[in-house]
């Protein structure tokens, strides 16, 4: 039997993943391949490359397995065209200016990673929010006031007082650059916005306050306020959920507001250009037979993407049971479509990204789990031991379950693990499960589970996976597409799921996710 072999694979979004062939290399580059699609769940056309050191380790085409060996490098190239769905961001931070909030794009994303198929339908182009705001150019007749007075705040100091025109040219400016990144934004998000704008015109700073922008932010929340009831009037669906009409009776407009919570960029899109609400629930129809066919794989993709923003409505506006939107939208749950959901809300790749971070992150979170002591550590220790070099995606589960009891929280409460269970038992189990993985074996000491699978509201509506990594990823990534709220009784370890493995709104941290971010930046 040969010896098992691990390869780091470069997939196209820079991200890396390894990549465990517990036999070995294949004989062939087409079944390495097979592989490669199956472990990193590509599903676009694509060669590989391998790092030759004879030219300097530049990366060349695999022609032969011969040329790898164990530790080795691959590069995934994707040979369909390459369009990206989030707007292009200049090492400043600042967004194409090209890029209009509300207009399409060339094609939808793939299941993971950032290109995308070029033949597939547009749904929306906003963007994350950037590192760093980048302030628009203003008027011709404005940027000429505000040259004249940074120099001469330059030369002896002079704030500029603003006329009308001006202050509300540059506050629209501002608006239309942040609706780009979305229409509800935090308080962190306006101030990143004040401090932008002082320091590119520092002669807009203000007197009297200790940010300098506070009134500028009172007056971007005021004028992004009015903004978005132009938008409701013009049936803007993202607003339009929180209209008054919408409310419960005898519930104000600030009662559950409805607007991103967790780096949703496109929270609630609009229809695309020439659809109806008639026309996309055509599409629905025809793709739930779609998703029945065997090669109907490329054409479900295209019309999942066309639908998106009827499916988004959906979820925001109706909040459905699990178990009936699935009954209406069953090819969501389905492992290349949950990859696509997901990097259509956020704009960024789920299963690649998961794991590549976590492996990045795992020799951090094990030397912290060796330091704690007490009961806690005594737990983490137990977790610890099982864990195997060989078995790369048990380690991470042994990583996953160790993070669990580090936020002390419980492990069960995300994985559940059944051992020689009955079926009436296992039901049960399954029925009083809000949110979880379950696994199955039939005696303790398989190494690998008969079963893995995802529970959402006492039902199974994914099962059959690799492994429970990648379990934990597709939990995690249906959570978004169904805007359900993390369970209680895990809230720390999705949190840090969110924002420190997938860095998404990272800079708003629980207290106890600070403390683990803090130590693991030591």
């Amino acid at each position: 039997m040969a010896s098992p072999c691990i390869l780091k694979v470069i997939l196209v979004d820079n991200t890396c993943q390894r990549l465990t062939l517990p036999c070995g290399l294949p004989q062939s580059v087409s079944e390495l391949m097979e592989e490669v699609q199956r472990q990193c769940g590509l599903t676009y056309t694509f060669n590989l490359q391998f790092m030759d050191p004879l030219f300097n380790d530049d990366f060349m085409n695999l022609t032969s397995v011969s040329e790898i060996q164990n530790r080795g490098t691959i590069k995934v190239v994707n040979l369909s065209d390459p369009t990206i769905l989030q707007s292009p961001v200049s090492s400043a931070g600042c967004r194409s200016p090209s890029t209009s909030s509300f207009s399409g794009v060339s094609c939808p994303d793939t299941d993971i990673l950032s290109s995308t198929e070029s033949q597939s339908e547009p749904s929306t182009s906003r963007s994350l929010w950037p590192d760093k705001f980048c302030v628009p150019q203003f008027s011709f007749d404005s940027e000429l006031k505000l040259d004249r007075a940074n120099a001469e705040y330059k030369e002896n100091g002079t704030l500029l007082t603003p006329d009308n025109k001006l202050l509300s040219n540059i506050l629209d400016g501002l608006v239309q650059e942040i609706v780009h990144y979305g229409l509800y934004i935090t308080d962190n998000q306006f101030n990143s916005v004040g401090e932008a704008l002082i320091l590119k015109h520092p002669c807009l700073s203000e007197r009297g306050s200790v940010s300098g922008y506070a009134g500028w932010k009172h007056r971007l929340k005021n004028k992004l306020s009015i903004y978005r009831t132009q938008l409701r009037k013009l049936g803007c669906h993202e607003v339009t959920v929180n209209a008054l009409s919408h409310k419960p009776q005898g519930k104000g407009p600030a009662f559950a507001i409805k607007k991103p919570r967790r780096s949703e960029v496109n929270y609630c899109p609009p229809y695309p250009t020439g659809e109806t609400e008639e026309t996309l629930e055509t599409l629905r129809v025809e793709l739930k037979m779609e998703v029945k066919k065997r090669n109907g794989k490329e054409t479900v993709h295209r019309k999942m993407d066309k639908t998106f923003s009827y499916r988004r409505l959906e979820v925001v506006r109706e909040t459905p049971m699990v178990q009936d939107f699935q009954e209406r939208w069953p090819a969501l749950f389905k492992v290349c479509e949950i990859n696509a959901e997901f990097k259509r809300i956020t704009t960024l790749p789920l299963q690649s990204r998961f794991l590549s971070q976590l492996d990045i992150l795992s020799s951090k979170l094990i030397a912290l789990y060796k330091k704690r002591g007490g009961l806690i550590g005594k737990r983490l220790k137990s977790i610890m031991d099982q864990m195997t070099e060989e078995d790369v995606d048990h380690g991470r589960e042994s990583v996953l379950k160790g993070l669990c009891v580090y936020l002390n929280e419980d492990p069960e409460h995300l994985i559940r693990q059944h051992v020689g269970v009955s079926d009436t038992a296992f039901e049960e189990s399954v029925e009083e499960t809000t949110v979880g993985i379950f696994t199955v074996k039939q005696q303790e000491a398989q190494p690998t589970p008969d079963d893995v699978g995802i529970i959402l509201e006492g039902q199974i509506v994914i099962q059959d996976l690799d492994n429970v990594p990648l379990a934990v990823a597709l939990l995690f990534g249906l959570l978004y597409p169904l805007n359900m709220d993390y369970p209680h009784q895990l809230r720390y370890t999705f949190e840090v799921i969110q924002k420190l493995i997938m860095e998404l709104d990272g800079g708003t941290l629980s207290k106890k996710v600070q403390v683990l971010k803090n130590r693991l930046n030591e």
